[in-house]
């Protein structure tokens, strides 16, 4: 943070109490609000997730749809390259009641026309001129608010510049999202978590874990090893022990989750702190979340629940998600969630966040419920969640750990990865044509059918995001199946290749 005004980061944060009110989907009345949205990964992301990451800066787009429903709001939406104009207008026309002609004068789109693989926010930074016209487009800085994917030294520097307080929280807090930080803060707060060790910094640490871990636990056959600011399971590496307790060998064939790097890269980032524990296993086993968002006050409120949907080599990438959890376990985890949301909101944590759980049982036994982690920033439900609040208008009930709008109860399905080779022959413009030909869009008057996020990439990489919103599981999960057979059959792609 060498050179960063911190007092007057402080500072600006201040202003947050006045525009808190304003940074709900609901809050689109005559509120005066500006809102920059900045979807940049401030973070250590994998250079396989380069060719679309363009794509991912777009996600908040969704935004867009609710927060200019008022009238006297303004959003200024910052991406590396400039929008597709089809991309944004296939969100505008998602929202009927919406004047867009009139909308459209608010909403400002800036790009630094800047392709390189790094955060956007550096990009930014870069551009002095470009920072100030940001600047000229900000009526009021009292009531604005820079809205991030998540906080760095990068969006703090950018806060100061613009003179606009950030949706996040102070730099001496964001240790707290290390995986090191939270492991301790789960066991002071009682929350159980798999058993491990904490602050490994090399391989000398890891091989003593290990052998520590063996002695606790004579049964251990596998354990994960995270690196401490690790995203999207990329960070992470499994070890199976085995019975001749040569763990150095183990060590040497760990199994990588990216597969883009060899085991000394993933050993060296251990430099930056790692964490290794248990790999908890079960009869059935789930990976649900808990969404949270606390004020500068203090306060804390219980977003969402959701059920993750794993895979990637070794099943600990994130691939999408399903709403809400299940209720067989929903409010369990809401509720070990919701303490550790209130130490950090007591801590002075500021913004979304969410806390991972994994939850497993035996046939015939009950769930039981191991915390993760914490992710202080916003992730991979965000977008899709604000789809569902934006389009249906729905009220989430958290004691229910469920959303009604118009009466029904709603559902969804989401994926980041709706892909395939074949899908990379169509362009952005091709996609949402077959979307509207095709009727693999969303119902208004339903309230029920598909959005699509990340469009930009299914020419570059054949991929697109969808969320599947139905009024029942099995309604959602069918509506996203019939997506995949539509697209496999305008690109020729078969069947037998799901």
């Amino acid at each position: 943070m060498t050179g960063v005004d911190l007092a007057r980061f402080e500072q600006l944060q201040t202003h947050l109490r006045g525009v808190w009110p304003t940074m709900t989907l609901q809050s689109v009345g005559s509120v005066e609000r500006t809102v920059v949205v900045l979807h940049s990964f401030s973070l250590d992301i994998p250079d396989v997730l380069a060719p679309v990451a363009q794509a991912y800066e777009e996600r908040f787009l969704v935004m867009v749809l609710a927060i200019l429903r008022g009238r006297r709001t303004k959003v200024i939406y910052v991406t590396s390259n400039p929008v597709l104009p089809s991309v944004v207008d296939y969100w505008f026309r998602l929202m009927p009641r919406l004047d867009r002609p009139e909308a459209h004068t608010r909403l400002r789109m800036l790009s630094p026309v800047d392709p390189s693989f790094r955060p956007l926010t550096a990009k930014v930074l870069e551009r002095p001129r470009f920072v100030e016209r940001i600047r000229r487009e900000i009526p009021d800085p009292d009531h604005a608010v820079i809205y991030p994917f998540n906080s760095s030294p990068l969006e703090v520097e950018l806060a100061i510049r613009l003179g606009v307080p950030l949706y996040g929280s102070a730099p001496h807090l964001w240790e707290l999202g290390a995986k090191s930080t939270t492991r301790r803060l789960f066991r002071e707060e009682g929350i159980p978590c798999p058993v491990g060790r904490e602050d490994l910094r090399d391989v000398d640490d890891l091989r003593r874990a290990i052998e520590e871990l063996r002695a606790e636990c004579p049964d251990l056959r596998e354990v994960i090893v995270k690196h401490d600011q690790g995203v999207s399971g990329l960070g992470n590496a499994t070890i199976k022990l085995t019975g001749d307790g040569d763990v150095d060998r183990a060590i040497g064939q760990l199994e990588l989750e990216d597969d883009t790097i060899d085991v000394d890269q993933f050993l060296e980032g251990l430099t930056a702190g790692g964490v290794v524990e248990e790999r908890v296993r079960g009869d059935d086993f789930r990976s649900p979340s808990v969404q949270m968002q606390a004020s500068p006050d203090g306060e804390l409120e219980i977003l969402s629940t959701h059920d993750q949907v794993l895979g990637g080599p070794h099943g600990m990438s994130f691939l999408g998600s399903r709403f809400p959890a299940d209720p067989e376990y929903a409010a369990e985890i809401t509720r070990l969630g919701a303490r550790m949301g209130q130490r950090l909101a007591a801590e002075g944590v500021i913004g979304r966040f969410a806390a991972d759980f994994v939850v497993v049982r035996d046939t015939g036994g009950a769930w039981r419920p191991y915390a993760i982690e914490i992710n202080l920033r916003c992730g991979g439900t965000t977008h899709t969640y604000m789809a569902l609040q934006a389009l249906t208008d729905g009220a989430y009930d958290a004691e229910g750990a469920q959303l009604v709008a118009g009466g029904r109860r709603k559902y969804y399905v989401s994926s980041d990865h709706l892909e395939a080779p074949e899908y990379a022959t169509l362009t952005p413009e091709d996609f949402l044509e077959i979307v509207g030909d095709r009727r693999i869009g969303w119902d208004g008057e339903l309230l029920t059918g598909l959005v699509y996020h990340m469009v930009s990439a299914i020419a570059v990489a054949g991929r697109v995001g969808a969320t599947a919103i139905g009024d029942s599981p099995l309604e959602a999960d069918q509506l996203l199946r019939r997506a995949r057979r539509v697209l496999d059959q305008e690109t020729g792609r078969s069947p037998s290749g799901d």
